[in-house]
């Protein structure tokens, strides 16, 4: 790759005119840039020269790319060898830079799988999320935690699979819960053979891959037999395991005939904004739903919205055979050769208008112009009570976008920060942050010191990374969970940062310390209350409890990992496998700080130098 670039005074298609000198016909991306360098939009090309020719011409452009190019006062371009490179960098590049006219996918979250695991005589099967690192095979993507949590469920009374881990398995003396509700075969006290365990996981996966048919026959076979030989207990559990399979199947909506291994990509557009609803279909099995709400670019149509989406969806995601879409792309043929190389077989993007996979896309699109309905609803009822939240509170305009803290600890221990945010389009939760409280010096239960330490690393973050104000990540208004006391210390750490346009607001119990009967306390004034019955009372309150919730459930992680260590975990080479042989053998992580040598030795699974390397670790330390 090349890059070059230019400084000039010029703005406009003069200016982008001035760069044709510089470019040839490779293919390439190219980046527009305002008077603040700020990055407008990333593009690809096949041929850069003729691309950027056609931003040169002072007409002819839709309003968008007009305010566009009027904008633009710097180019970057970078070179590439291919145009499936360039389609690939683009992508990158959108994502990490986010530019104001590009299409942005703001949710891109893994999608979990099943897994069942290899590593064990007796797999395991389970929900697996994030990298593929584990032994077993995978099935997916599931659109939820929920509809995978659904699936398992049912695959669990089906065919009577293990979900505790190995550690759990091998500690057992009598069979679980699970067991008890017929939930699972308990092959961890011996109830199971290995072989018939190891049918009834063919049998799953035969199911995963889309077997259901003839799992369903030869279990009704099964319970015929048994019925026929007065066996009525275990044809009545096979009864009940068909039922289960059958349910698996009804909870997941339409089943296609025709498909077995597709994503259905459907788009609607609406009053600038847009909803694209994907349904994945695996195995001929509709594996569930997820509705996305990407950026539209301010303004860009439908086709260009649908190829934006789909070059980031697939970015880090393994694409299916066949990707089944309510609108044609421009650059399809180029895109699914990107799919394909990316997944190593042929991957066909189509926009079918008859048949099965028609009606597919017919169901999809509907959905999605249902879900951008109830979105645009929920927004508008949003924006009036952030109307009224500013009208209440005598702020200069109304918030974009809020940001609520709180703080979590018991006695000072396990002390943690939280802050969620809130906005037009409700809470925005890939934005909340959690702060390990650092401060060495804080006394315990010292809620104003633990606010400063938060306050302090969030303010400074945004002053050094943005300075100018000019992103979203400033908010307009700070909500704080106390009152007077902690709106004083607020006042005096924000005046500290040189931060005094950032309102900020102290929301705390009021008599009795009874929910709608807050008080809010602002600095220099008197506190005051709202209506019991005001909407924006009610919607405060939500701010508070989410704030308090988030802030509960991370100190609740902080203090259960604590209490899972041990001093066996700074021993380095001990893992998790070999921390459990240790704790099995001797008891206690205390025993194995006081062991001896040729006990350590003993035990199955620690070599002679990791032997030495524990006991030295533990006995410098005396």
């Amino acid at each position: 790759m090349t890059e070059t670039s230019s400084d000039t005074p010029l703005s406009g298609h003069a200016l982008i005119a001035s760069y044709l000198r510089l470019l040839d016909g490779s293919p390439g991306v190219y980046r527009m840039l305002d008077a603040q360098a700020r990055v407008l939009y990333v593009g690809k090309a096949r041929n850069l020269k003729r691309r950027v020719a056609n931003y040169a011409k002072p007409t002819g452009h839709s309003p968008r790319i007009a305010r566009m190019i009027r904008e633009t006062t710097e180019m970057m371009f970078l070179t590439t060898r291919t145009e499936t490179e360039a389609l690939l960098l683009e992508q990158n590049l959108i994502k990490q830079l986010k530019p104001r006219y590009n299409v942005l996918l703001r949710d891109d979250k893994s999608f979990p799988n099943i897994l069942v695991t290899r590593s064990h005589a007796f797999p395991q099967i389970k929900k697996h999320r994030g990298a593929k690192t584990a032994k077993g095979n995978y099935y997916g993507p599931f659109a939820s935690a929920g509809a995978v949590n659904r699936t398992l469920n049912q695959l669990q009374k089906v065919f009577l699979l293990r979900n505790c881990t190995d550690a759990t398995f091998e500690t057992r003396s009598r069979p679980c819960l699970l067991y008890q509700i017929k939930r699972c075969s308990g092959p961890c006290v011996g109830l199971i053979s290995q072989e018939d365990y190891a049918q009834s996981v063919r049998e799953a996966e035969r199911f995963l891959s889309g077997g259901s048919t003839e799992i369903q026959e030869r279990l009704a076979a099964q319970m015929q037999e048994a019925a026929e030989a007065m066996e009525y207990e275990r044809a009545a559990a096979l009864r009940d395991r068909i039922r289960a399979l059958t349910n698996v199947q009804g909870v997941q909506g339409i089943n296609p005939r025709g498909v077995s291994e597709a994503d259905i990509v459907a788009l609607h557009m609406e009053g600038g904004q847009a909803c694209v609803q994907v349904f994945f279909i695996r195995a001929g099995q509709n594996w569930g739903n997820r509705d996305f709400y990407p950026r539209t670019g301010s303004g860009a149509e439908e086709a260009e919205v649908l190829e934006g989406f789909l070059g980031q969806f697939y970015d880090e995601k393994e694409p299916p055979r066949q990707i089944l879409l309510s609108h044609p792309i421009e650059n399809a043929d180029l895109l699914a050769e990107a799919l394909t190389e990316k997944r190593g077989r042929k991957v066909e993007l189509l926009v079918p208008r008859r048949g099965e996979k028609a009606e597919l896309i017919e169901g999809a699109a509907r959905n999605a112009r249902e879900a951008l309905a109830r979105k645009m609803s929920e927004a508008a009822t949003q924006g009036k009570l952030l109307t009224g939240l500013a009208e209440a509170f005598g702020l200069d305009k109304v918030p974009e976008r809020i940001e609520v803290y709180d703080n979590s600890h018991i006695q000072g221990a396990h002390a943690v920060g939280a802050m969620i945010v809130a906005g037009r389009e409700g809470l925005l939760k890939s934005q909340y942050r959690k702060f390990n409280i650092k401060g060495e010096d804080l006394a315990p239960g010292d809620d104003f010191g633990m606010m400063k330490e938060v306050l302090t690393r969030r303010f400074k973050r945004l002053l050094k990374e943005d300075p100018d104000r000019e992103s979203e990540a400033w908010p307009d208004l700070l909500l704080i969970d106390g009152g007077a006391g902690q709106v004083s210390a607020v006042a005096e750490i924000m005046a500290d940062l040189g931060v005094d346009d950032v309102p900020f607001i102290g929301v705390a119990k009021g008599i009795d310390r009874d929910a709608g009967k807050e008080e809010f306390h602002r600095p220099g004034a008197r506190p005051f209350a709202l209506r019991h019955n005001d909407p924006v009372l009610y919607f405060v309150q939500r701010l508070r409890d989410e704030a308090h919730r988030f802030a509960i459930g991370t100190h609740r992680a902080k203090r259960s990992k604590a209490i899972g260590t041990t001093p066996l975990d700074d021993v380095p080479g001990v893992g998790a496998t070999r921390k459990r042989a240790l704790l099995a053998h001797f008891g206690s992580a205390k025993a194995v700080t006081r062991a001896g040598l040729a006990d350590l030795k003993a035990v199955d699974g620690i070599s002679d130098a990791l032997a030495e390397t524990i006991y030295d670790h533990f006995h410098e330390k005396g």
